[in-house]
């Protein structure tokens, strides 16, 4: 069986399940694809990565940040990075960001780092993504002098990735804007950082949820900067996560100006508390989002 009967016939089942009504219709062509922060599915794309692909193109999705790369192997949920490409190719979905583990490299040496950061590299231009994206840091490593380091590091790393023609960015959580004596670590960020070589992906949600801003006041301080946007909502009692559209957090009155933030990609995500599951959350998003907010964007 060659490659694109294998794409096609892979997880048909799962694809139908989630095919919206309208999926034979001419849909209108927007400056930015819809996009999907795979964690959101982290679960479905491990047991089937194809299956799952074909079921999110369904609800509308054309373009992923992916999540789980392993370094050593140079895999995307178990695919070689050129046999994940040829499966993204053959779907004709794209990849324009990818989630790294940079945290377990903060306090090691140097040459440590920036030899994961050559996998990475390595990774992400396989597959022509245009962005790396530092997402996380552990609980432990919030510390003010962690953030001084860390901005430092996003220096570096971002020099690197820079020069070999890709993209990079941080991801803003909500831990970011807790106080420590008048300052937090997102304004150590902004502030030790170079904006040539480190952008920003913003999240909306923990924006929302922990930060005296909304994110249009954020962007309005360093505008342009803001490459790519993460948007979910936030549960209306215990300010969870949610699906778009149930929540607490009004999209049509909050999403900031595309470019002034200089977007070049957005993603859908919800990192769990899903109604019934994450790909009927996935499909709950996606729908919201078309009817309310890509006439936006």
């Amino acid at each position: 069986m060659n490659r694109r009967k294998f794409i096609k016939n892979s997880g048909a089942l799962g694809a139908l399940a989630f095919l919206p009504l309208s999926s034979c219709s001419v849909e209108k062509k927007f400056k930015y694809k819809l996009g999907l922060q795979l964690y959101s599915i982290n679960d479905d794309m491990n047991k089937d990565p194809i299956g799952t692909l074909k079921a999110v193109k369904k609800m509308g999705y054309e373009d992923f940040e992916l999540f789980g790369f392993d370094g050593e192997k140079g895999t995307y949920y178990g695919y070689p990075a050129a046999d994940f490409k040829n499966i993204l190719e053959d779907l004709e979905l794209t990849a324009s960001s990818g989630h790294y583990g940079f945290a377990p490299f903060l306090n090691k040496p140097i040459d440590e780092l920036k030899r994961f950061v050559d996998q990475c590299i390595r990774g992400a231009s396989t597959l022509g993504k245009p962005y790396i994206t530092w997402p996380w840091l552990a609980p432990e490593q919030r510390t003010m002098d962690n953030y001084k380091i860390m901005a430092k590091k996003l220096n570096i790393i971002g020099e690197q990735v820079t020069a070999a023609n890709v993209g990079f960015a941080y991801h803003n959580h909500g831990f970011e804007f807790d106080d420590h004596n008048g300052e937090n670590g997102y304004d150590i960020i902004l502030r030790d950082t170079d904006p040539t070589l480190v952008k920003l992906q913003i999240d909306m949600y923990w924006v929302m949820h922990s930060s005296k801003f909304t994110p249009a006041e954020l962007i309005k301080k360093q505008p342009g900067r803001y490459v790519m946007w993460h948007i979910k909502d936030m549960d209306k009692i215990s300010r969870d996560y949610t699906e778009l559209g149930n929540g607490s957090i009004d999209y049509t009155k909050l999403l900031p100006d595309p470019k002034e933030s200089g977007l070049e990609y957005y993603y859908i995500e919800q990192g769990g508390n899903f109604a019934v599951s994450a790909m009927k959350s996935a499909a709950t998003s996606a729908a919201y989002l078309k009817k309310n907010l890509q006439h936006f964007l």
